[in-house]
Protein backbone atom coordinates (compact mmCIF):
# COMPACT_ATOMS: atom_id res chain seq x y z
CA UNK A 1 0.00 0.00 0.00
CA UNK A 2 1.59 3.29 -1.20
CA UNK A 3 1.76 6.34 1.82
CA UNK A 4 1.46 10.06 0.80
CA UNK A 5 2.14 13.06 3.22
CA UNK A 6 1.94 15.72 1.73
CA UNK A 7 1.17 18.36 4.56
CA UNK A 8 4.73 17.15 6.27
CA UNK A 9 6.66 17.91 3.32
CA UNK A 10 5.34 21.33 3.16
CA UNK A 11 6.38 21.84 6.72
CA UNK A 12 9.66 20.68 6.11
CA UNK A 13 10.30 22.78 2.90
CA UNK A 14 8.80 26.11 4.56
CA UNK A 15 10.98 25.56 7.68
CA UNK A 16 14.39 25.48 5.36
CA UNK A 17 12.99 28.23 3.43
CA UNK A 18 12.86 30.67 6.66
CA UNK A 19 15.81 29.46 8.21
CA UNK A 20 17.48 30.47 4.92
CA UNK A 21 16.17 33.87 5.23
CA UNK A 22 16.39 34.25 8.66
CA UNK A 23 20.38 33.47 7.88
CA UNK A 24 20.75 35.72 5.27
CA UNK A 25 18.32 38.66 7.32
CA UNK A 26 20.45 38.09 10.56
CA UNK A 27 23.95 38.33 9.41
CA UNK A 28 24.60 40.74 12.99
CA UNK A 29 23.71 39.32 16.35
CA UNK A 30 22.62 41.82 19.40
CA UNK A 31 22.23 41.10 22.86
CA UNK A 32 20.71 44.02 24.62
CA UNK A 33 19.95 45.78 21.26
CA UNK A 34 17.66 45.54 18.37
CA UNK A 35 19.69 47.46 16.00
CA UNK A 36 23.31 45.79 16.36
CA UNK A 37 26.11 47.28 14.79
CA UNK A 38 26.34 46.41 10.52
CA UNK A 39 29.93 46.23 11.45
CA UNK A 40 30.17 43.67 14.15
CA UNK A 41 29.02 40.02 14.23
CA UNK A 42 28.15 40.30 17.84
CA UNK A 43 26.84 43.38 19.37
CA UNK A 44 26.78 43.83 23.14
CA UNK A 45 24.54 46.63 24.63
CA UNK A 46 24.44 46.93 28.82
CA UNK A 47 24.88 50.16 31.02
CA UNK A 48 24.67 47.77 33.57
CA UNK A 49 26.94 44.92 32.93
CA UNK A 50 30.22 43.66 30.72
CA UNK A 51 31.08 40.86 28.84
CA UNK A 52 32.63 38.32 31.26
CA UNK A 53 35.79 36.54 29.36
CA UNK A 54 36.82 32.95 29.81
CA UNK A 55 38.90 32.91 33.24
CA UNK A 56 41.72 30.62 34.06
CA UNK A 57 44.96 29.82 35.15
CA UNK A 58 48.33 30.23 33.35
CA UNK A 59 48.74 26.53 33.35
CA UNK A 60 45.07 25.90 31.60
CA UNK A 61 45.76 28.95 29.00
CA UNK A 62 48.55 27.27 27.96
CA UNK A 63 47.40 24.03 27.95
CA UNK A 64 44.68 24.78 25.28
CA UNK A 65 45.07 22.90 22.59
CA UNK A 66 45.75 24.75 18.82
CA UNK A 67 44.04 27.92 19.56
CA UNK A 68 42.67 30.24 17.09
CA UNK A 69 44.64 33.46 15.95
CA UNK A 70 43.04 36.31 18.26
CA UNK A 71 41.66 34.18 20.79
CA UNK A 72 40.93 35.89 24.02
CA UNK A 73 40.93 34.27 27.56
CA UNK A 74 41.49 36.20 31.14
CA UNK A 75 44.50 34.71 33.16
CA UNK A 76 43.91 34.79 36.79
CA UNK A 77 47.50 34.59 37.89
CA UNK A 78 49.17 37.18 35.98
CA UNK A 79 45.62 39.33 35.95
CA UNK A 80 45.26 40.50 32.74
CA UNK A 81 43.65 39.95 29.49
CA UNK A 82 45.53 37.50 27.18
CA UNK A 83 45.02 37.06 23.37
CA UNK A 84 46.44 34.56 21.08
CA UNK A 85 48.96 35.39 17.96
CA UNK A 86 49.15 32.58 15.36
CA UNK A 87 52.05 34.15 13.60
CA UNK A 88 54.32 34.46 16.21
CA UNK A 89 52.57 31.25 18.33
CA UNK A 90 52.67 33.52 21.36
CA UNK A 91 50.15 34.84 23.66
CA UNK A 92 50.15 38.45 24.31
CA UNK A 93 49.31 40.40 27.26
CA UNK A 94 46.58 42.98 26.95
CA UNK A 95 47.91 46.27 28.55
CA UNK A 96 46.16 49.32 30.45
CA UNK A 97 46.49 51.39 33.21
CA UNK A 98 47.85 49.22 35.74
CA UNK A 99 50.91 48.26 33.81
CA UNK A 100 51.45 51.80 33.14
CA UNK A 101 52.94 54.63 36.07
CA UNK A 102 51.55 55.22 38.82
CA UNK A 103 51.90 58.84 38.91
CA UNK A 104 51.45 60.12 35.43
CA UNK A 105 48.90 62.17 33.76
CA UNK A 106 49.12 63.41 29.65
CA UNK A 107 47.61 66.74 28.99
CA UNK A 108 46.38 67.39 25.86
CA UNK A 109 46.01 70.47 23.49
CA UNK A 110 42.75 69.84 23.49
CA UNK A 111 41.65 69.26 27.06
CA UNK A 112 40.53 71.77 29.71
CA UNK A 113 43.15 72.52 32.26
CA UNK A 114 40.91 73.49 34.95
CA UNK A 115 39.70 69.50 34.58
CA UNK A 116 42.51 67.92 34.09
CA UNK A 117 44.55 69.48 36.49
CA UNK A 118 41.30 70.23 38.58
CA UNK A 119 43.40 68.49 41.78
CA UNK A 120 46.77 70.52 41.29
CA UNK A 121 44.44 74.05 40.96
CA UNK A 122 42.89 73.52 44.23
CA UNK A 123 46.36 72.46 45.31
CA UNK A 124 47.75 75.81 44.14
CA UNK A 125 44.57 77.81 46.03
CA UNK A 126 43.20 78.50 42.12
CA UNK A 127 46.29 81.27 42.19
CA UNK A 128 48.61 78.41 40.10
CA UNK A 129 48.57 74.94 39.30
CA UNK A 130 51.16 73.10 41.80
CA UNK A 131 51.97 69.83 40.65
CA UNK A 132 52.04 66.29 42.88
CA UNK A 133 55.43 65.70 43.68
CA UNK A 134 57.48 63.06 41.57
CA UNK A 135 54.59 62.95 39.26
CA UNK A 136 54.86 62.89 35.31
CA UNK A 137 53.57 65.03 33.06
CA UNK A 138 53.43 64.16 29.21
CA UNK A 139 52.39 67.40 27.36
CA UNK A 140 50.52 66.61 23.67
CA UNK A 141 50.13 69.23 21.46
CA UNK A 142 50.21 73.36 22.07
CA UNK A 143 48.95 73.58 25.68
CA UNK A 144 47.97 77.50 26.76
CA UNK A 145 48.24 78.02 29.96
CA UNK A 146 46.02 79.87 31.95
CA UNK A 147 47.69 80.10 35.48
CA UNK A 148 51.35 80.20 36.64
CA UNK A 149 52.91 76.50 37.16
CA UNK A 150 54.70 75.74 39.94
CA UNK A 151 56.70 72.24 39.39
CA UNK A 152 56.75 71.42 43.37
CA UNK A 153 59.30 68.84 42.19
CA UNK A 154 57.73 67.22 39.45
CA UNK A 155 58.33 66.12 35.72
CA UNK A 156 56.57 67.92 32.83
CA UNK A 157 58.08 66.23 29.30
CA UNK A 158 57.03 66.12 25.73
CA UNK A 159 57.24 63.91 23.08
CA UNK A 160 58.16 66.23 20.08
CA UNK A 161 59.64 69.64 21.23
CA UNK A 162 58.47 71.07 18.10
CA UNK A 163 55.27 70.38 18.72
CA UNK A 164 54.97 69.65 22.19
CA UNK A 165 54.27 73.23 23.58
CA UNK A 166 53.93 75.44 26.76
CA UNK A 167 52.67 78.97 26.29
CA UNK A 168 51.60 81.87 28.78
CA UNK A 169 49.92 84.39 26.98
CA UNK A 170 50.48 86.80 29.97
CA UNK A 171 52.86 86.46 33.30
CA UNK A 172 55.29 84.18 34.11
CA UNK A 173 55.29 80.44 32.70
CA UNK A 174 56.52 78.76 35.78
CA UNK A 175 56.64 80.58 39.19
CA UNK A 176 57.58 79.63 42.88
CA UNK A 177 59.88 77.98 45.51
CA UNK A 178 60.43 74.43 44.08
CA UNK A 179 62.16 72.90 41.31
CA UNK A 180 61.75 69.82 38.77
CA UNK A 181 62.33 68.64 35.33
CA UNK A 182 61.48 69.95 32.24
CA UNK A 183 62.16 68.45 29.01
CA UNK A 184 61.39 68.11 25.24
CA UNK A 185 58.90 71.10 25.08
CA UNK A 186 59.01 74.62 23.94
CA UNK A 187 57.86 77.11 26.21
CA UNK A 188 56.57 80.71 25.60
CA UNK A 189 55.59 83.29 27.99
CA UNK A 190 54.57 86.26 26.13
CA UNK A 191 54.56 88.85 28.26
CA UNK A 192 55.67 87.17 31.46
CA UNK A 193 58.97 85.25 32.41
CA UNK A 194 59.53 81.72 31.76
CA UNK A 195 61.14 81.10 35.05
CA UNK A 196 60.31 83.45 37.90
CA UNK A 197 61.57 80.55 41.04
CA UNK A 198 63.52 81.43 43.85
CA UNK A 199 64.18 78.16 46.19
CA UNK A 200 64.81 78.12 49.80
CA UNK A 201 67.62 77.75 52.13
CA UNK A 202 70.66 79.99 51.64
CA UNK A 203 73.71 78.98 49.86
CA UNK A 204 75.90 80.82 52.92
CA UNK A 205 74.77 78.49 55.13
CA UNK A 206 74.63 75.44 52.60
CA UNK A 207 71.23 74.70 53.27
CA UNK A 208 69.59 74.72 49.98
CA UNK A 209 67.75 71.53 48.76
CA UNK A 210 66.02 72.61 45.57
CA UNK A 211 67.27 71.64 41.94
CA UNK A 212 65.69 72.71 38.46
CA UNK A 213 66.18 70.60 34.95
CA UNK A 214 66.26 72.17 31.74
CA UNK A 215 66.85 69.88 28.83
CA UNK A 216 66.10 69.49 25.11
CA UNK A 217 64.30 72.64 25.12
CA UNK A 218 63.49 75.32 23.10
CA UNK A 219 62.42 78.62 24.44
CA UNK A 220 61.23 81.20 22.09
CA UNK A 221 58.71 84.35 21.83
CA UNK A 222 59.36 85.28 25.25
CA UNK A 223 59.49 88.46 27.21
CA UNK A 224 61.58 87.30 29.57
CA UNK A 225 63.30 84.19 29.56
CA UNK A 226 63.29 85.42 33.76
CA UNK A 227 65.34 84.20 36.97
CA UNK A 228 66.31 81.29 38.32
CA UNK A 229 67.94 82.38 41.88
CA UNK A 230 68.78 80.21 45.48
CA UNK A 231 68.89 76.50 43.94
CA UNK A 232 70.95 73.53 45.25
CA UNK A 233 71.68 73.20 41.44
CA UNK A 234 70.54 74.54 37.96
CA UNK A 235 71.27 71.63 35.03
CA UNK A 236 70.63 72.93 31.78
CA UNK A 237 71.15 71.68 28.58
CA UNK A 238 70.67 71.70 24.70
CA UNK A 239 68.21 74.30 25.04
CA UNK A 240 67.59 76.46 21.97
CA UNK A 241 66.83 79.98 22.35
CA UNK A 242 65.04 82.14 19.77
CA UNK A 243 63.23 85.73 19.86
CA UNK A 244 63.54 86.23 22.85
CA UNK A 245 63.48 89.88 24.59
CA UNK A 246 65.69 89.69 27.18
CA UNK A 247 67.62 86.42 28.93
CA UNK A 248 68.09 84.89 31.77
CA UNK A 249 69.41 85.69 35.39
CA UNK A 250 71.17 82.95 37.45
CA UNK A 251 72.04 83.89 40.97
CA UNK A 252 73.44 82.61 44.17
CA UNK A 253 72.73 79.31 43.25
CA UNK A 254 75.52 76.13 44.56
CA UNK A 255 75.75 74.46 41.04
CA UNK A 256 75.06 76.26 37.68
CA UNK A 257 75.89 73.53 34.97
CA UNK A 258 74.78 74.72 30.97
CA UNK A 259 75.56 72.75 28.43
CA UNK A 260 75.35 73.65 24.66
CA UNK A 261 72.82 76.16 24.85
CA UNK A 262 72.03 77.99 21.09
CA UNK A 263 71.34 81.19 21.47
CA UNK A 264 70.33 82.35 18.12
CA UNK A 265 70.99 85.99 16.77
CA UNK A 266 67.35 86.83 16.78
CA UNK A 267 67.18 87.19 20.71
CA UNK A 268 68.05 90.41 22.55
CA UNK A 269 69.38 92.05 25.12
CA UNK A 270 71.33 90.37 27.63
CA UNK A 271 71.58 86.71 27.61
CA UNK A 272 73.09 84.95 30.47
CA UNK A 273 73.52 86.91 33.51
CA UNK A 274 75.44 85.97 36.85
CA UNK A 275 74.53 87.72 39.99
CA UNK A 276 75.61 86.97 43.80
CA UNK A 277 77.62 84.16 45.10
CA UNK A 278 77.75 80.50 43.60
CA UNK A 279 79.80 77.10 44.37
CA UNK A 280 80.56 75.91 40.90
CA UNK A 281 79.80 77.53 37.51
CA UNK A 282 80.36 75.18 34.11
CA UNK A 283 79.31 76.27 30.73
CA UNK A 284 80.30 73.90 28.01
CA UNK A 285 79.51 74.09 24.23
CA UNK A 286 77.22 75.69 22.37
CA UNK A 287 77.13 79.37 20.81
CA UNK A 288 76.02 83.01 21.12
CA UNK A 289 75.56 85.12 18.28
CA UNK A 290 75.87 88.76 19.40
CA UNK A 291 74.87 91.41 16.95
CA UNK A 292 74.31 95.30 17.51
CA UNK A 293 73.61 96.42 21.08
CA UNK A 294 73.42 92.42 22.66
CA UNK A 295 75.51 91.30 25.40
CA UNK A 296 76.00 87.75 24.99
CA UNK A 297 77.04 87.04 29.20
CA UNK A 298 77.24 89.67 31.86
CA UNK A 299 79.62 89.12 34.90
CA UNK A 300 79.54 92.84 35.87
CA UNK A 301 78.20 92.55 38.74
CA UNK A 302 81.22 90.66 40.19
CA UNK A 303 79.86 87.92 41.57
CA UNK A 304 81.53 85.61 43.73
CA UNK A 305 83.05 82.09 42.78
CA UNK A 306 83.51 80.20 46.42
CA UNK A 307 84.60 77.11 43.86
CA UNK A 308 85.56 77.25 40.16
CA UNK A 309 84.12 78.67 37.16
CA UNK A 310 84.52 77.18 33.60
CA UNK A 311 83.46 78.22 30.15
CA UNK A 312 85.26 75.73 27.70
CA UNK A 313 84.29 75.40 24.30
CA UNK A 314 81.55 77.79 24.03
CA UNK A 315 81.64 80.53 20.35
CA UNK A 316 80.76 83.64 20.83
CA UNK A 317 80.24 85.89 17.26
CA UNK A 318 78.77 88.12 15.20
CA UNK A 319 78.97 91.81 14.59
CA UNK A 320 78.87 94.46 17.58
CA UNK A 321 77.97 98.08 17.99
CA UNK A 322 77.78 98.95 21.05
CA UNK A 323 77.15 95.21 22.52
CA UNK A 324 79.73 93.09 24.39
CA UNK A 325 80.20 89.02 23.85
CA UNK A 326 80.77 89.55 27.78
CA UNK A 327 80.48 92.56 29.79
CA UNK A 328 83.68 91.51 32.77
CA UNK A 329 84.56 92.15 36.15
CA UNK A 330 84.66 95.57 37.08
CA UNK A 331 87.03 94.25 39.75
CA UNK A 332 89.76 91.74 40.02
CA UNK A 333 90.06 91.68 36.17
CA UNK A 334 93.09 92.35 34.83
CA UNK A 335 93.61 94.66 31.34
CA UNK A 336 92.31 93.38 28.18
CA UNK A 337 90.39 90.23 30.10
CA UNK A 338 86.78 89.74 31.57
CA UNK A 339 87.19 87.64 34.69
CA UNK A 340 88.46 87.36 37.78
CA UNK A 341 91.00 84.69 38.86
CA UNK A 342 88.79 82.02 39.81
CA UNK A 343 87.11 81.47 36.44
CA UNK A 344 89.07 79.32 33.59
CA UNK A 345 88.19 80.06 30.05
CA UNK A 346 88.76 78.73 26.66
CA UNK A 347 86.24 79.75 24.00
CA UNK A 348 86.38 80.95 20.33
CA UNK A 349 85.76 84.76 20.50
CA UNK A 350 87.19 85.98 23.56
CA UNK A 351 90.62 85.80 25.26
CA UNK A 352 91.50 82.69 27.60
CA UNK A 353 91.52 82.61 30.52
CA UNK A 354 92.71 80.40 33.42
CA UNK A 355 95.73 79.71 35.91
CA UNK A 356 97.75 78.19 32.70
CA UNK A 357 97.77 81.57 30.82
CA UNK A 358 99.50 83.59 34.10
CA UNK A 359 101.94 85.46 32.41
CA UNK A 360 104.25 88.34 33.43
CA UNK A 361 107.26 90.32 32.52
CA UNK A 362 108.90 93.24 33.89
CA UNK A 363 112.19 95.07 33.43
CA UNK A 364 115.20 97.87 33.77
CA UNK A 365 115.86 98.49 30.37
CA UNK A 366 119.38 99.27 29.47
CA UNK A 367 120.71 102.85 31.26
CA UNK A 368 123.59 104.86 31.07
CA UNK A 369 124.18 105.09 34.66
CA UNK A 370 123.66 101.59 37.04
CA UNK A 371 122.47 100.76 40.01
CA UNK A 372 124.71 98.79 42.38
CA UNK A 373 124.42 95.58 44.66
CA UNK A 374 127.00 95.46 46.91
CA UNK A 375 128.00 91.91 47.43
CA UNK A 376 130.31 92.24 50.93
CA UNK A 377 129.98 88.48 52.58
CA UNK A 378 130.90 85.69 50.92
CA UNK A 379 128.12 82.98 50.06
CA UNK A 380 125.34 85.53 51.19
CA UNK A 381 122.15 86.02 49.08
CA UNK A 382 121.69 89.20 47.81
CA UNK A 383 118.90 90.56 45.68
CA UNK A 384 119.82 92.14 42.11
CA UNK A 385 119.78 95.92 42.67
CA UNK A 386 117.75 97.72 39.92
CA UNK A 387 116.14 100.79 39.08
CA UNK A 388 112.50 101.04 39.69
CA UNK A 389 111.00 98.12 37.36
CA UNK A 390 108.62 98.37 34.28
CA UNK A 391 105.71 96.05 34.02
CA UNK A 392 104.02 94.75 30.71
CA UNK A 393 101.49 91.70 30.31
CA UNK A 394 100.58 90.79 33.43
CA UNK A 395 97.94 88.30 33.42
CA UNK A 396 97.41 86.66 36.86
CA UNK A 397 100.97 87.55 37.74
CA UNK A 398 101.30 91.19 39.60
CA UNK A 399 104.19 93.38 40.76
CA UNK A 400 104.10 95.14 43.90
CA UNK A 401 107.75 95.53 44.82
CA UNK A 402 110.11 96.73 41.69
CA UNK A 403 112.07 93.52 40.38
CA UNK A 404 109.27 90.97 42.26
CA UNK A 405 106.81 88.83 39.99
CA UNK A 406 103.76 87.31 42.28
CA UNK A 407 101.91 84.57 40.99
CA UNK A 408 98.15 85.28 41.74
CA UNK A 409 96.23 82.39 40.33
CA UNK A 410 94.47 80.30 42.14
CA UNK A 411 96.12 77.01 41.69
CA UNK A 412 99.82 75.53 41.81
CA UNK A 413 101.95 76.24 38.83
CA UNK A 414 105.10 75.58 37.07
CA UNK A 415 106.36 78.26 34.71
CA UNK A 416 109.31 78.58 32.51
CA UNK A 417 111.40 81.85 34.15
CA UNK A 418 113.96 83.54 31.71
CA UNK A 419 115.72 86.66 33.00
CA UNK A 420 118.81 88.03 31.66
CA UNK A 421 121.44 91.04 33.31
CA UNK A 422 123.76 93.05 32.14
CA UNK A 423 126.33 94.14 34.55
CA UNK A 424 130.17 95.16 34.78
CA UNK A 425 132.34 95.87 38.11
CA UNK A 426 135.23 98.10 37.18
CA UNK A 427 136.56 99.02 40.95
CA UNK A 428 139.68 97.34 40.90
CA UNK A 429 140.68 93.87 43.05
CA UNK A 430 140.93 90.34 42.55
CA UNK A 431 138.60 88.69 40.26
CA UNK A 432 135.55 87.32 42.00
CA UNK A 433 133.42 84.17 41.03
CA UNK A 434 129.32 84.99 41.44
CA UNK A 435 126.16 82.64 40.75
CA UNK A 436 122.98 84.48 39.22
CA UNK A 437 120.09 82.58 39.75
CA UNK A 438 116.59 82.75 40.81
CA UNK A 439 115.43 83.10 44.31
CA UNK A 440 111.52 82.16 45.56
CA UNK A 441 110.07 84.55 47.31
CA UNK A 442 107.17 83.07 49.71
CA UNK A 443 104.03 84.29 50.46
CA UNK A 444 105.05 86.28 53.42
CA UNK A 445 107.19 88.66 50.99
CA UNK A 446 109.92 87.95 53.11
CA UNK A 447 111.32 84.40 53.27
CA UNK A 448 113.89 83.52 50.28
CA UNK A 449 114.67 80.53 48.78
CA UNK A 450 116.93 79.80 46.40
CA UNK A 451 116.49 77.91 43.44
CA UNK A 452 119.95 76.28 42.44
CA UNK A 453 118.73 74.44 39.76
CA UNK A 454 118.58 78.06 37.41
CA UNK A 455 122.10 79.56 38.49
CA UNK A 456 124.36 80.63 36.07
CA UNK A 457 127.86 81.21 37.03
CA UNK A 458 130.01 84.50 35.68
CA UNK A 459 133.07 86.55 37.01
CA UNK A 460 134.35 89.62 37.27
CA UNK A 461 137.77 89.20 35.19
CA UNK A 462 136.94 91.06 31.92
CA UNK A 463 136.13 94.76 33.31
CA UNK A 464 133.32 95.37 30.77
CA UNK A 465 129.65 94.67 31.00
CA UNK A 466 128.86 91.24 30.42
CA UNK A 467 125.27 89.66 29.26
CA UNK A 468 123.65 86.78 30.10
CA UNK A 469 120.53 84.49 30.90
CA UNK A 470 119.57 82.85 33.79
CA UNK A 471 116.43 80.33 32.79
CA UNK A 472 114.88 77.63 34.90
CA UNK A 473 111.29 76.35 35.63
CA UNK A 474 109.81 77.53 39.62
CA UNK A 475 106.66 75.64 40.62
CA UNK A 476 104.52 78.77 43.04
CA UNK A 477 101.47 78.61 44.63
CA UNK A 478 99.08 81.42 44.90
CA UNK A 479 101.07 84.72 46.08
CA UNK A 480 104.30 82.93 45.81
CA UNK A 481 106.94 85.70 44.07
CA UNK A 482 110.27 85.48 41.84
CA UNK A 483 113.02 87.64 42.01
CA UNK A 484 116.74 87.40 40.43
CA UNK A 485 119.63 87.11 43.07
CA UNK A 486 122.98 86.49 42.73
CA UNK A 487 125.80 85.51 45.21
CA UNK A 488 129.75 85.66 45.49
CA UNK A 489 130.89 82.03 45.94
CA UNK A 490 135.19 82.74 46.38
CA UNK A 491 137.34 85.18 48.09
CA UNK A 492 137.62 87.74 45.35
CA UNK A 493 137.64 91.63 46.45
CA UNK A 494 135.60 93.01 43.49
CA UNK A 495 132.85 93.06 44.93
CA UNK A 496 130.51 96.09 43.34
CA UNK A 497 127.78 94.84 40.53
CA UNK A 498 126.78 97.57 38.77
CA UNK A 499 123.48 96.58 36.73
CA UNK A 500 122.61 98.60 33.42
CA UNK A 501 119.74 96.38 32.22
CA UNK A 502 117.38 93.36 33.76
CA UNK A 503 114.34 91.43 32.41
CA UNK A 504 112.60 88.95 33.90
CA UNK A 505 109.06 86.84 32.54
CA UNK A 506 107.50 83.93 33.63
CA UNK A 507 104.89 82.01 31.63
Amino acid sequence: MKKNYPAKKVLQACLLFFMIITTNVFSQVGIGTVTPDASSVLDLTSTTQGMLAPRMTTAQRTSIASPANGLMVYDTDIKALQYYDSSTSLWNKIYGDKDGRLKFKRIKSTDVLATVLAAEKTAGGSTKYLLDTNTLYEINGIVNVDLPIELNNAYIVGEDAGEDKLVKASGDLFTGTTGGSVKILTLTATSGNVFNVIGTGSIASGTQTQSLVLRDCIIASSSNIGKIENFALAFVSIVQYLGNTTGIVYKDISKVLLSNAAWFGNNSGTYETFQGTFGLVEKTGGFSEVYGAVVGLDVSSNPTITGDAVIESAVFTGTLTTGLYIKGYTVGNYTGYNFDNRWAVRCAGVPNEGDAFATGFLYDSNNTTSTRTTATAQNTDYKVITNATTVSNLYRVKSDVSGRLTYTGKKTRTFQVNASISFAEVSGGTNATYVYYIAKISTNGTTVVPLPETETYIDTNSGFVQSFPVTGTVSLNSNESIEVHVKRINTGTKIYLDVYSLNLSMK
